[in-house]
């Protein structure tokens, strides 16, 4: 393994996706450093989850190169893209779980998919999911209907860790959460990518979350990634749309963490 693949978990290079003349991104470059978590932050419709879902296989791109953990991912859900996907796990925004499923079933899913196990062994590894995220093996028993916003979230991230991965993709992790439930979401990613080793790459619209949970921010616009860095360095940047948003309204309140 090259020195690169030792030092980041993935690598975007000259990334082009559109959708018929439409270019979304522009050959974009973006290196994300293992262990670290990165927050991705743009305008509405401005690409960001196009980029995630592009990483991990499920948009076709027109050019660049992608690589994840230095393994090469294909221009669409190919076998090689299949075998790297072992290592990432999604949260996709609003959860994305199957509401005819229970939180357990759902959390054993990937577990189903791509391993034999035993059922007792899906459950005892679907309960300490459930643990890890602040959840009861009770909660387990509830179906998605029966689950808040906070909780939905919870057994989403769960079953994005099913399978012990190096890469948790999480896109608007706190979309739709109250400020006590997305600040107790932001505390409990924290936690887990300290605890478990992980690289977070985080698609987040959540100022907040940006400030207190991420190592360094990317910031999408044009279809290009036009700044990134600590929070402190997107704060001094002076392109237009990053100095909009991070020095508008409604992110007075925006501190930098301390160094």
């Amino acid at each position: 393994m090259d020195q690169s693949a030792e030092q980041f978990a993935i690598r975007v290079s000259g990334l082009v996706v559109g959708f018929g003349r439409r270019v979304v991104i522009d050959h974009l470059t973006l290196d994300v450093r293992r262990g670290e978590i990165l927050g991705l932050v743009g305008a509405s419709g401005g690409g960001k989850s196009v980029l995630m879902r592009t990483i991990i296989g499920l948009i076709p791109r027109q050019g660049g190169e992608i690589e994840v953990m230095g393994t090469g991912i294909g221009s669409t859900f190919d076998r090689r893209t299949q075998a790297a996907a072992g290592r990432w796990g999604v949260l996709f925004q609003q959860g994305a779980l199957f509401s005819s499923l229970t939180a357990r079933q759902n959390i054993q899913f990937p577990l189903r998919e791509n391993l034999a196990l035993s059922d007792a062994l899906l459950d005892e590894i679907a309960t300490a999911k459930l643990e890890m995220v602040g959840l009861t093996p009770e909660d387990g028993d509830k179906f998605p209907s029966e689950l808040s916003g906070g909780m939905t979230k919870r057994v989403a991230l769960a079953r994005a860790l099913a399978l012990d991965p190096a890469i948790v993709f999480l896109d608007e992790p706190t979309s739709g959460l109250d400020p006590i439930a997305a600040g107790d979401f932001d505390t409990l990613i924290k936690t887990l990518q300290k605890t478990l080793g992980l690289t977070v790459f985080m698609v987040t619209h959540d100022l907040a979350s940006l400030n207190t949970v991420c190592d360094r921010v990317a910031a999408l616009a044009d279809g290009k990634i036009v700044a990134i860095g600590p929070m402190r360095d997107l704060l001094r940047s002076e392109h237009p749309w990053v100095r909009a948003y991070f020095h508008g309204k409604r992110s007075l309140m925006l501190q930098p963490k301390a160094s």
